[in-house]
């Protein structure tokens, strides 16, 4: 697939992995547009920007309109906590987004489609790709994950009944970048960490013992691998992650680094530690390629730095929760 002629959609282009993917496709393609709930100037890309609610059909099916090839990258993103407390702030708008805009390029004559599902799909693990439907979601990610899961299933259902393949499905592990959920209320465990770090707690309480092991991928990866996937057209679902695990507590030991404030660490064991190990399987991800990812203490470092400089960008931004 040769994007250089093509008109390119990108869905929830201000977000974090959106937004690097659109700075990616600027010089890629014959014309860039973005959809997002979110106001335009948090965007400073040189594209055509439409606002909108992708929980509804009709917007889904205009902004799908003259396109070429979407990505659909729009998703709701929060702590393991949110998927408890609020399960239906996951659950129905990933519903709603996903069914419609699937739909919409159904109805298109959008010629390839990247949907964005979720490491959340999968139960026990190992986790090679064509195992998912092996087991049921794990039960500290079940909204999520079924909610991802069901735009697999419309995906299926379209390739069998239209006998073609037109999608590429990528399932990225514990995605962390610039312009995260940084509320440190809401957001997962690295941009909140971030934020009660640099806005100063004396003393930082973090749940479970710190032994829990997760898989982090750079939104930057996530978006050269999606790339990747609708240029080469790649219709077999594809995990996206490093495939090497980190523990929580090596985590914030090692964003402690790149802070200026120090806080003293506090585990607090009488809350969950969810999971106890949570690595993609990326054997097919390394077949293709891709086995240089971007360095935690690099993109940390990167990190800590622009949230820094955009407290305020970060507070204004859309929540799902509030």
């Amino acid at each position: 697939m040769n994007l250089k002629n093509k008109n390119v959609l990108v869905t929830g282009g201000t977000g974090m992995i959106g937004y690097e993917l659109a700075s990616m496709l600027l010089n890629s393609c014959k014309k860039l547009t973005v959809a997002s709930i979110e106001d335009e100037n948090i965007l400073d890309l040189d594209v055509e920007y439409k606002k909108c609610d992708l929980r509804h059909f009709n917007n889904c099916k205009k902004v799908c309109e003259n396109q070429d090839i979407v990505f659909h990258i729009a998703g709701v993103k929060g702590s393991p906590q949110m998927g408890k407390t609020k399960p239906s702030s996951f659950f129905v708008p990933m519903l709603q987004f996903n069914t419609n805009l699937l739909e919409a390029v159904q109805q298109s004559s959008v010629e390839w489609c990247l949907y964005t599902s979720s490491v959340g799909v999968y139960g026990e693990f190992d986790s090679p790709e064509d195992k998912m439907w092996d087991t049921f979601p794990s039960d500290k990610d079940w909204y999520g994950g079924w909610a991802k899961r069901v735009g697999e299933m419309q995906i299926s259902a379209y390739n069998i009944e239209n006998k073609r393949d037109r999608y590429s499905i990528i399932r990225p592990a514990n995605v962390y970048g610039k312009r995260d959920n940084f509320d440190p209320e809401t957001g997962m465990v690295i941009p909140s960490l971030i934020s009660r770090i640099e806005n100063g707690d004396p003393e930082l309480t973090v749940w479970g013992d710190g032994t829990p092991i997760r898989d982090f991928i750079f939104a930057k990866d996530v978006a050269s691998i999606c790339k990747f996937a609708v240029e080469q057209e790649i219709s077999d679902p594809l995990n996206a992650g490093t495939g090497s695990g980190v523990s929580i507590k090596d985590l914030v030991d090692t964003i402690l680094k790149y802070t200026k404030n120090k806080p003293t660490v506090k585990w607090d064991t009488t809350k969950p530690s969810g999971d106890q190990k949570r690595v993609l399987n990326v054997e097919r991800l390394k077949s293709l390629g891709f086995e240089n990812f971007t360095k935690l203490d690099d993109a940390l470092t990167e990190i800590v730095q622009w949230y820094h400089d955009n407290k305020n960008f970060s507070k204004s931004r859309y929540n799902s929760f509030k």
